[in-house]
Formats: structure tokens, sequence, C-alpha cells
């Protein structure tokens, strides 16, 4: 049912967010925001997907890992863009708008609504490709179904192996 699986999703998202966010708090001191920012999504993104993949999505824990990481990353590389634009942008407007507020707490703040909006893109594309439970076979993997070659009676094949190729089922 989605509703679980959203109810899940955000279990395990909230848990990979508060690692992404709390570790961007000390990465600030010594890396500037968008390199901060960015360490932490991956140190969230890591989290998250063993989350996922095993708390969330669980059907789809049984497909490709390699097919699912490549996909995870990709649907991740649009999440950090989501996320980097609009913490730039919010820390931006902040600054101008709130010039007497303190440059970490606009930080976390910047920082906590960019996840945010990013968290709806990467339900999406996660629901939808990295773990869509639907049977697409993975680059590279065999049929999720075995093939029957049989023999036409033009190759020499008896009578009872004439016909096509066909899935068994």
């Amino acid at each position: 049912m989605i509703g679980n699986e959203v109810v899940r999703f955000l279990i395990a998202g909230g848990s990979a967010t508060a690692i992404n966010w709390l570790t961007r708090i000390p990465l600030s001191l010594v890396l500037p925001f968008e390199a901060a920012l960015l360490t932490a999504y991956g140190l969230g993104m890591a989290a998250s997907f063993w989350l996922y993949r095993a708390f969330v999505f669980r059907v789809a824990s049984r497909g490709s890992l390699r097919g699912q990481v490549g996909l995870f990353l990709a649907v991740n590389a649009v999440g950090a863009g989501v996320v980097l634009a609009v913490s730039t942008a919010m820390l931006d407007g902040l600054t101008i708008l709130l010039p007497e507020l303190r440059l970490p707490v606009a930080q976390a703040l910047a920082h906590g609504l960019g996840i945010a909006v990013g968290a709806v893109a990467n339900y999406l594309g996660h629901r939808l490709l990295t773990f869509a439970s639907g049977s697409r076979p993975a680059p590279g993997s065999l049929p999720s179904e075995p093939m029957l070659a049989v023999a036409s009676p033009a190759a020499g094949g008896a009578p009872e192996q004439q016909g096509v190729r066909r899935a068994l089922r």
C-alpha cells in the first residue's frame, strides 16, 4: 500500500536527512557552505540508499543492486542540484531580508528548506525509477523468465521441437 510506503519513506528519509543536516553543521566550520552542503548530502545519500532499499521499497530490494545504485545516483544528482539551488537561493534571500540573522542560523534554515524541497523530488524519482516494483530488467542482466529455443524442421529438428522461441511462464 502506498500510504504505508510514504510513512516508511518519511521515517527513513527523516533519518537520512538528520544525518545530512547535522553533519553539514560541523563541515561548515572547515568548508565553504556549498562544499559542506554537498559533502553532507553524500553522507545522507549513502544512509538513505540502505534505508530505502531495506525498509521502504522492500519488494524492489530483490532487484539488481548495480542497476539500483546507478539509478539512485542519477536521482540523487538531480536531488542534490535541487537542494543546492534552493539552499543557496534561500541563504541569499535570508541574508538580504534579515541582515541581523546570524550566518549559521541562516545556513541551517536555508539547508533545511533545501532538503525539504529535494525530498519531494527524491521520493518521486526513487518511487518511479530506482526502486520501481515493475518487472524492468536491470541493464546487462538476464531476462527474468527463461527462454526455450525450439528447433525448426528446416534446421533438422524433430517435429516435436518445431516452433518458435517462446517464454516459459
